[in-house]
């Protein structure tokens, strides 16, 4: 079995982005995806899989009205396109999924499936956003640096009210997903609310194939050193190697590793990261799955940091999935403290099983743990220190988390 784990967050899934050069909505967090093949039991024998008290017959009796009764084209909709026996098994399956009201699990009928594919091979233009679901509604994790979105000033934490003229309330979290993504030089309309503000507004954002930085480094006059990690893409564990010999280089023992706005990717990647700052077989996040099931991924044992190296980790709403499995195993283990907004909460496993050649489930299997047992999942990380960037502090080109956290690296 091959077995890759990607961080949405999209955070489930959403404009995810595909790192050979488009970003797309829906990158999970331990996205695992299986090529296997499902036998039916026999559901009237002895491996019926389900529970005798579980009463099909009103499915059966509506299934029969709606053969009686039922008249195609009612609603505009031209006689030609009609509805199949397949076409109600598939929206059966997915009124299934839906009623366990996690908004990622999701049944891929063959279109959407195809479509699915193809937001996992990068195949079409974005804004570059990644979005998720945050107290029920559609929410965005954080707009991606130097995309559409970030350009046109969507914020981390504002609420997708509509898109073009479509209300999304009651909208599944894909749906919303492939409303936003099309074809590169489009236009798409979102409308929004944003948390300090009463009423919505709308933004315009032209669509476009997205490339982001992946890592960034730079020193500054006071002897800090930043590395902002933009996602945890394969190839982010070299990059952030290269990005901590600058650091030695630069002979100073005063670090801030910025994950703010980053949505997450692969959860080998935090883990490889972690491995630097700590000892070998030490915890850095905890997989809970059905049951008492419960799986631990550990450092690597790089670790090779002394105990004077003074670190710290900015975090906002926009951070998710694999940016909150390092920030909160550095935290726990005591190697960083945590500065700004609380994260997004970002914190469970989907897995992609193929149910026939054309359909698929993307399930959630599992849901990410602290190694002092806190679950990501919805309850997200608070900060050591609570900073807030205002509209004001945005307008004059001010960071007073970056601020507090070099106060806290220089101070003493």
């Amino acid at each position: 079995m091959l077995r890759r784990y990607f961080l949405y967050i999209i955070s489930v899934l959403l404009l995810i982005a595909s790192f050979t050069g488009v970003f797309f909505v829906g990158y999970f967090v331990g996205f695992e995806k299986k090529n296997t093949e499902v036998v039916l039991a026999d559901v009237s024998g002895k491996d019926d899989p389900i529970s005798d008290s579980v009463d099909f017959g009103p499915f059966w009796q509506t299934w029969q009205v709606l053969d009686e009764k039922f008249v195609d084209g009612a609603n505009g909709t031209s006689t030609k396109d009609k509805i199949t026996d397949q076409d109600r098994v598939w929206g059966a399956i997915a009124g299934m999924t839906e009623s366990l009201g996690d908004p990622y699990t999701t049944f891929f009928p063959p279109v959407e499936n195809r479509q699915f594919e193809e937001t996992i091979a990068g195949n079409f233009g974005g804004v570059g956003m990644e979005v998720g679901i945050k107290d029920d509604q559609i929410t965005v994790i954080a707009p991606l640096a130097n995309t559409p979105a970030k350009k046109a000033g969507i914020l981390a934490g504002d609420k997708i009210i509509k898109v073009d003229d479509l209300a999304v309330a009651s909208m599944s979290l894909d749906d919303v997903i492939d409303k936003i993504r099309g074809e590169k030089g489009t236009a798409v309309r979102l409308t929004i609310q944003r948390n300090s503000e009463k009423d919505t507004r709308e933004i315009s954002i032209i669509r476009d194939t997205i490339n982001i930085p992946t890592i960034e480094t730079e020193k500054l006059k006071n002897g800090v050193f930043v590395i902002r990690l933009y996602n945890f893409s394969a190839n982010s564990p070299n990059l952030f190697r290269k990005a901590l010999r600058e650091f030695l280089e630069a002979k100073t023992d005063k670090l801030v590793l910025d994950l703010r706005g980053n949505p997450g990717g692969y959860l080998e990647a935090a883990i490889d990261m972690a491995s630097w700052f700590l000892p070998a077989d030490k915890v850095v996040v905890y997989e809970a799955k059905k049951g008492d099931e419960e799986k631990d991924y550990r450092s690597k044992g790089y670790d090779i940091f002394t105990d004077n190296l003074k670190m710290v980790i900015l975090v906002d709403r926009g951070s998710a999935s694999a940016s909150e499995i390092l920030a909160g195993a550095l935290k726990e283990h005591g190697k960083a403290i945590l500065v700004g907004e609380k994260t997004f909460g970002k914190g469970s496993v989907q897995e992609l099983i193929s149910i026939t050649p054309e359909t698929s489930l993307k399930v959630t299997v599992a849901r990410w743990l602290t190694p002092d047992g806190h679950s990501l999942s919805g309850d997200g990380l608070e900060p050591d220190f609570k900073v807030l960037i205002t509209k004001e502090d945005v307008l004059a080109g001010k960071d007073p988390q970056l601020d507090k956290a070099i106060e806290i690296l220089t101070k003493g």
